[in-house]
């Protein structure tokens, strides 16, 4: 009996040591934040890439941000009808990181502020359906330091933070606040909504410290 009951653990550790070594798959949904606009060396210095830097050897992580994209279908620039969306799809990630929401509060996009919540829904539910299953995470929107590309952040904060807020919680997803923490730092974003590098190191680190539960100092 011990011989077997021995067998069956030596056999469970030889499985879990041979699926710990595939790679922890992540796909960061976004827009020109994400993407990296106004960043030199984007490939290294986005958020996605210093993510995959401070995640280590075992997590495989992909931007696809595409600039301009919005959660509504109904926009100008809908991040469901873009190639990148398929692509995070195929993916098949075993984490979503999704920060959208900035190109929704444009005024001629949030004239259908109506179909936010069911469109943020759709695209949550199309990577639950995957067979990886993923841990998903909304992200709140950075702030907007100023009116920018006519972005504004008091729909983002009044109108669109609220909502995802309400998903999260109606769906029992994860929440990462990028808002809060960078609301006081002006300087993170010289033309008032892209991060610089600096900017991007430090959502970068709030994305970890959501995902591993570790605080790292970058």
């Amino acid at each position: 009996m011990k011989t077997s009951r021995f067998c069956i653990f030596l056999s469970l550790s030889i499985a879990l040591l041979s699926c710990s070594k595939d790679n922890i798959k992540v796909a960061c949904i976004g827009n020109s934040i994400t993407f990296g606009h106004g960043i030199a060396n984007r490939e290294k210095e986005a958020y996605p890439a210093v993510l995959g830097q401070l995640l280590g050897e075992r997590f495989e992580v992909k931007n696809y941000g595409v600039s301009g994209r919005t959660v509504m279908n109904s926009s100008d620039m809908p991040y469901m009808a873009e190639a990148a969306y398929q692509e995070a799809l195929a993916f098949n990630p075993n984490i979503v990181t999704i920060k959208l929401g900035t190109n929704d509060s444009k005024p001629y996009n949030w004239l259908h502020q109506e179909n936010f919540k069911s469109d943020l829904i759709t695209l949550i539910s199309s990577f639950q359906a995957l067979p990886s299953n993923p841990d998903i995470y909304l992200c709140l929107p950075a702030p907007a330091m100023g009116n920018a590309w006519n972005i504004s952040d008091s729909v983002i904060f009044h109108g669109i933070i609220p909502i995802i807020k309400e998903v999260v919680k109606e769906n029992k997803l994860k929440l990462i606040d990028l808002y809060t923490p960078l609301k006081s730092h002006p300087e993170y974003f010289p033309d008032t909504i892209h991060p610089n590098e600096e900017g991007s190191k430090q959502i970068a680190r709030i994305i970890f410290q959501a995902i591993t539960g570790k605080a790292k100092n970058i």
